[in-house]
């Protein structure tokens, strides 16, 4: 058995990048959920991993050779507001591994204890999010959505004092990379033209090779937020704290803390409890991105050449380039849920598919999956209406087979997820993996699962979702 083999890199960046911590320990780790495919993916032993020694880095109390063990630093907008600096305030960067296709990959300890940037809070995570983000990051990654992914989950064994006394998990989160749009912002609020030309090279080095310089670095990030967010739109997914610490500059969902997939369908519908405005609501998500990358765009300014102007007139394009993106990365994502290639016809129907879900508060998932059998009509409170678009939808010639690849037979339902967690809260873990193993094979269609697919009864709704501290 083998001890993961560390290639980093951003420790290589000038020491202000990063403040050196270790991680505060576990009294008692126990393994909960060990993600073999992935870790398999990154060449890690599996079997090392769920061994003494690897649930030893996993909880925290000792890391193998070579590990880099420390908080990055960023800035960002919270929800429309500067804080200066965030910084990662209860997580570690235990390593980069390079992946047996070339590829590389953070390792990182989610809730792994206080860092120089946790800000008077514990640094600690209790075992209901780190369950959340493993089951929410596997099943994106099943839809081949962008998106850090758990490799595992491990009981701490202590306690964490939230508004009750509950028992601390730590997840280890693995990431193209754990750059922020955030992290631009920390070095472009204090200057810092050095830093910010380091960071920009190394993530074009990471992430975008193709590249050329921050101009072109700023295009190919507004493409790929621009897909991501149509994949996300087309899932129901509502992230609920996009804030600009928590868009990352790869391209893949990150920060999950309070994010829900719709039930019944609305385009306003809103699930943390710290949005109390509705700013991250599911219809507001591509603005949201939009505005984001104006930040981002104005932290590469610098280093966009001498005239400041030309500069801002460039970014400022690359920015509004963003809106012809998304939409037609939703038309085909939205098209394809109906079983039509993308044109003027299939978009007519989608949105007036989705009118009739809002007024009805149809189930988002059930309903674009159901159009294959039939059953979609069930989701409708005035039948008539929808009898009268799947006349028009059917005379357009949907593809059953485009369907079935577009629509997920089931998503991480709130209600599920509480389920899982509560039962593993109590010690037992055959929900969490009954739930993951169905969600990680989102589109076959077994009689084990069907009643994972069912919608909410009333009594069982979440309308509120938590961020972990």
């Amino acid at each position: 058995m083998t001890a993961p083999q560390f290639d980093n890199s951003y420790i290589a960046l000038p020491a202000r990048f990063f403040a050196a911590a270790a991680p505060a320990g576990s009294p008692n780790p126990q393994l909960l959920a060990l993600n073999r495919p992935l870790a398999a993916r990154l060449g890690l032993d599996a079997d090392w991993l769920a061994g003494p020694e690897g649930l030893a880095m996993l909880a925290g109390n000792a890391l193998p050779p070579g590990a880099a063990s420390i908080a990055q630093a960023y800035a960002g907008h919270q929800f429309g507001q500067l804080t200066p600096q965030l910084g990662d305030g209860r997580a570690l960067l235990i390593g980069e591994v390079v992946a047996p296709d070339g590829k590389r990959f953070d390792l990182q300890l989610k809730g792994s204890g206080p860092t120089a940037f946790s800000r008077q809070g514990d640094g600690l995570a209790w075992l209901g999010p780190v369950l959340r983000e493993y089951l929410d990051s596997e099943f994106m990654a099943a839809m081949r959505v962008p998106t850090t992914r758990a490799l595992a989950a491990a009981a701490t064994g202590g306690i964490v004092q939230r508004e009750a006394l509950l028992p601390g998990g730590i997840l280890t989160r693995v990431a193209a990379s754990h750059i922020r749009v955030g992290t631009f912002e920390y070095f472009a609020l204090r200057g810092d033209v050095e830093a910010l030309r380091a960071l920009t090279d190394h993530v074009i080095q990471r992430h975008f090779p193709q590249a050329q310089n921050p101009l072109q670095l700023l295009q190919a990030v507004v493409a790929a937020q621009a897909a991501l967010i149509a994949q996300w739109m087309a899932l129901g997914f509502i992230h609920g704290v996009m804030n600009t610490d928590n868009m990352a500059v790869s391209g893949e969902t990150i920060d999950y803390g309070p994010a829900a997939f719709m039930d019944g369908y609305h385009p306003d519908m809103v699930f943390s409890s710290i949005d109390r405005r509705g700013r991250y609501a599911w219809a507001q998500q591509p603005q949201v991105a939009v505005w984001n990358l104006a930040q981002f765009a104005s932290c590469l300014i610098p280093l966009m050449g001498e005239d400041e102007e030309k500069a801002v007139e460039e970014a400022t394009r690359a920015v509004h380039a963003f809106p012809q993106i998304y939409q037609a990365a939703w038309a085909r994502r939205f098209a394809a849920k109906i079983g039509l290639p993308p044109s003027d016809v299939a978009i007519e129907l989608v949105n007036r598919l989705l009118d009739l879900m809002a007024t009805s508060q149809a189930d988002f998932t059930r309903s674009f999956a159901g159009l294959a059998d039939g059953s979609a009509r069930d989701e409708f409170l005035d039948r008539a209406d929808f009898d009268a678009w799947a006349a028009d939808w059917r005379a357009a010639g949907p593809d059953a087979a485009l369907m079935a690849a577009a629509n997920p037979l089931r998503i991480p339902r709130n209600h599920r997820i509480e389920e899982a967690i509560q039962a593993a809260v109590a010690g037992d873990m055959a929900p969490f993996q009954r739930l993951e193993a169905a969600l990680t094979h989102p589109f076959e269609a077994r009689p084990e699962w069907a009643d994972l697919s069912r919608a909410p009864a009333p009594s069982e709704r979440v309308l509120r979702t938590f961020c972990g501290t």
